[in-house]
């Protein structure tokens, strides 16, 4: 069976080529031409699609808004992962995006061949139990499920983007090692990162507002000027 994905963008001529594309990689693409086309069919009976690659610049409402209402639709949909096509060097759009819990982007124009390469790294972080650990990570009241892919904080579930989770996990794992941003982002995508992309921090500060009891003040992930990240070991 196909991975079904769903492709929201107005050029027709660009979503049948991504889809012949993908097609070839099995995956089976519909396409939305609009926002709120694509939101419908989101929101329908059939099952979800399995990612939701949305362009930034649609005839009725942005993908900005559309990403805002996909986070807010009932169940399970809310998580469908979504790959956001951005203007090049429309860097404030992309960030956010990111804040509104996209969980990548890519910039117009784009090689098909990347736009795969992101769509099965995306898929790989998405899929439950695709660790291959499945104990739970405790760190006082924060708890982080493997397996599950979930996070809760004094029992209560906190909501990440599965791109987010990984940020955290990759921290988390190497609790108390300072991480640049090269490195987190290379534990997490098998790459390393733009010099001059900060997109990272805009994730920290999601993670940080949903598992912070103060997200000004934190005390589980922790900034170290003008190198990275560290994870505590200590919390609570």
């Amino acid at each position: 069976m196909l991975d079904r994905l769903l492709m929201i963008e107005d050029d027709a001529r660009l979503a049948q080529m991504v889809g012949q594309y993908l097609g070839q990689s099995g995956y089976e693409v519909s396409h939305a031409a609009c926002g709120l086309a694509g939101l419908s069919r989101l929101a329908g009976p059939t099952d979800p699609p399995r990612l939701v690659i949305l362009d930034l610049m649609l005839p009725d409402i942005d993908g900005l808004e559309v990403c805002r209402r996909i986070r807010a639709l009932p169940g399970s949909v809310a998580q469908t992962p979504v790959l956001m096509l951005t203007a090049k060097g429309d860097s404030m759009d992309r960030i956010v995006g990111l804040e509104l819990g996209a969980d990548d982007y890519l910039p117009k124009p784009f090689e098909p061949r990347e736009l795969l390469a992101r769509i099965r790294a995306v898929l790989r972080r998405h899929v439950p139990g695709a660790s291959a650990a499945a104990q739970r990570m405790c760190f006082g009241s924060l708890e982080i499920d493997r397996d599950a892919r979930t996070v809760t904080v004094a029992g209560k579930g906190c909501e990440l983007t599965s791109y987010q989770f990984d940020l955290l996990l990759a921290l988390a794992e190497r609790a108390g090692r300072v991480l640049t941003r090269d490195q987190i982002m290379e534990a997490v995508r098998g790459r390393e990162l733009d010099a001059f992309d900060r997109s990272i921090d805009v994730h920290m500060g999601r993670i940080r507002a949903a598992i912070e009891l103060d997200p000004k003040n934190p005390k589980r992930i922790l900034t170290v000027r003008s190198v990275g990240y560290v994870f505590a070991r200590h919390q609570d």
